[in-house]
């Protein structure tokens, strides 16, 4: 069974870190793209980073560049997003996604539950 499980949320204070993860089971992360979404209350979903399958490029949405970092572990099926600088207008519950086709505009065929990240102060 294909399985996509965030993990990392929490409530966090503006400019602070979190650290988000991401692990597939019932298929290997190897051959896919991965990307990160986020959707806050009353708005729409929207991309905010993948890295590719292929050659490990990253795409960042212009509201996240600069603050936040993806990467893969493909020995541990893992993806990660690093968040620096935290804002609360980053409040979002974010989700994973797996998908043959990297980007951070559309749908993606596999998706995670979600983890809720809150920046308050």
């Amino acid at each position: 069974q294909v399985q996509l499980v965030e993990s990392g949320g929490g409530l966090v204070q503006p400019g602070g870190s979190l650290r988000l993860s991401c692990a597939a089971s019932g298929f290997t992360l190897d051959y896919y793209a991965i990307g990160w979404f986020r959707q806050a209350p009353g708005k729409e979903r929207e991309g905010v980073s993948c890295i590719s399958s292929s050659d490990g490029s990253t795409s960042y949405a212009d509201s996240v560049k600069g603050r936040f970092t993806i990467s893969r572990d493909n020995a541990k099926n893992t993806v990660y997003l690093q968040m620096n600088s935290l804002k609360p207008e980053d409040t979002a519950v974010y989700y994973c996604a797996a998908d043959r086709v990297p980007g951070i505009h559309h749908d993606y065929d596999y998706w995670g539950q979600g983890t809720q990240v809150t920046v308050s102060s």
